[in-house]
This record gives C-alpha cells, structure tokens and sequence, in this order.
C-alpha cells in the first residue's frame, strides 16, 4: 500500500514537471514570435527612416556611412534568411493536413508560420536538402528536431539534441517515457512499484533540467528583444531630431548636434550586431 501510494505520487509529481516544461515552451514560443516582430520591424521601419536621413545629409561622416553599410548588410541577410524559410517551410508541408506521419505526431505541423519563422531565426536553421514532408518514420522527426534545434552538428548546428528541447514548442513534451507511458498498463503490469518510482523520478529530474534550461534561454530571448527595440526606437527618435533640427550638411553641424549622430551610429553598430543572433 505505501509504495503503491509513493508510485502515485512520483507520476503526479512527473506529471506537473511535465505541465511547467510546456507552459515554459508555451512562453519562449511567445518570446520568439516578440523578438521575429522587433526584428522584423528594424528591418523595415528603421532600416527605411536612416537610409532616407543619410541621402538627404551631405558630407556625412565616413563611420556614419560604413556603420549603415554594415546595417544594411546585415538587414539584407536576415531577410533572405526569411525567404529561404518561407520556402522550406512550404516544402516541409509544415501546418498542413499532409504533413508526413512522424513529423506530425512530433508536433511540428502544429507551428503555425510566424511561429516556425520566429523559432527558426532565433535558434537557427539548417536545410537537409530534401523536403521534411518527403521523409519517413524516424527520418522524418530527426529532420524535423534538426530543424528545429539549429541543424546537424557536422553544418554548424546543435543537432537534435538542441531540437529535442525545443520540441514542446510545437505541442508534445516527447520525452522517451513520460507520466502517460508510466500509467500505461503494459508497464505497470510487468513492473514493480519501486520500479515505476524510480523511472518517474528520473525522468522528472530530466524535465526540470530542461525545464530550466528553456527559462535561461528565454530570459536571453526576452533581453535581446528589449536590447533591439531599444536600439531601434532609439535610432527612430534620433533620425527624426536630426532631420527636424539639425542642418542639412554634416560640416554644419554643432557640438550637440554631432554628439546626437554619434549616438545615432551606435545605435546602428549595436543593431548590426543583435540582428543576427541566436541562442
């Protein structure tokens, strides 16, 4: 009666390390969705307001132009990126009724595309060359958990074990046991209490170290969101005092006046730099 009580409890105590894994997953989905729309909006908004202050600024600085360059560079980048993502992800058959069997039931076909976008650009992407819908059984998780986690090791990425941990992001937990396959009752059958107890207990350490691990990477997600729109409204709001009170011509210019441009290029320097990362 006592270990079937303990036996219980350890599923129970599974079962809700389990639950705070996907409300987690739940939240850094919505804190990459955040930082895709701040990027994407830099990308756009902020990219369009410098490059129209700098062409109506005559002898502007050589730092000034090189720093936009650069910006510009980087932009251009992040949103080929998006269109080579848009592409796979219509090739993978992502969120589709056709989405191969294996794939589906890893839960990446529950991504919807501004989600698989903002996932893909904040932990990396890599193409295996064949189209995710195409694979079968077992390939076609691993693709997918290699899509999700950044790619293979041997192109760069982290390979599925990075996919694994985010797998919950598009639904299920997947891990190799579970609460559910616990209290199924073909393992209960052939297993003793003690035995069911301490796979439950292990596997919810399992879950609570990704569990914190997925907050670590979410507190990092949240802080280059606030970092990038910082910069971004930062960059807006110089751009606009500028054009509104400064001259026309950078030789002109006073004191206060060029102090405001250089904090202006800081902005773009910081941004050319947090575009492009991932976590």
């Amino acid at each position: 009666m006592f270990k079937n009580d303990l036996r219980k409890q350890a599923l129970a105590t599974l079962e809700d390390a389990e639950k705070a894994y996907k409300s987690q997953a739940t939240s850094i989905e919505g804190s990459s969705v955040k930082l895709f729309e701040v990027r994407e909006k830099s990308s756009t908004d902020t990219l369009v307001t410098v490059e129209s202050y700098i062409n109506m600024l005559s002898n502007s600085p050589k730092e000034f132009d090189k720093a936009f360059e650069i910006f510009k560079a980087e932009i251009k980048d992040f949103k080929n990126e998006i269109e080579v993502l848009h592409k796979e992800y219509e090739k993978a058959n992502f969120g589709k009724a056709g989405a191969g069997g294996a794939l589906a039931g890893a839960g990446v076909a529950a991504f919807g595309p501004t989600a698989a976008m903002a996932v893909a650009t904040t932990f990396g992407t890599a193409s295996t060359g064949t189209a995710i819908s195409a694979l079968g059984g077992a390939a076609a998780t691993n693709a997918a958990l290699a899509w999700l986690g950044g790619g293979a090791i041997a192109a760069g990425g982290s390979g599925m074990a990075a996919g694994n941990a985010l797998l919950a992001l598009a639904g299920p937990v997947g891990w190799g046991i579970g609460a559910v396959s616990l209290a199924g009752a073909g393992f209960m059958a052939r297993s003793k209490n003690q035995e069911i107890v301490d796979k439950a207990e292990k596997e919810t350490r399992k879950v609570r170290q990704a569990t914190s691990e997925l907050r670590r990477i979410n507190q990092k997600v949240q802080a280059c969101t606030e970092l990038t729109e910082k910069h971004s409204l930062g960059s807006l709001k110089l751009c606009s005092v500028l054009r509104n009170q400064a001259p026309n011509d950078y030789l002109q210019f006073n004191d206060g006046q060029k102090q405001q441009l250089a904090a202006l290029i800081n902005h773009i320097n910081t941004l050319s730099t947090i575009i492009k990362d991932r976590f």
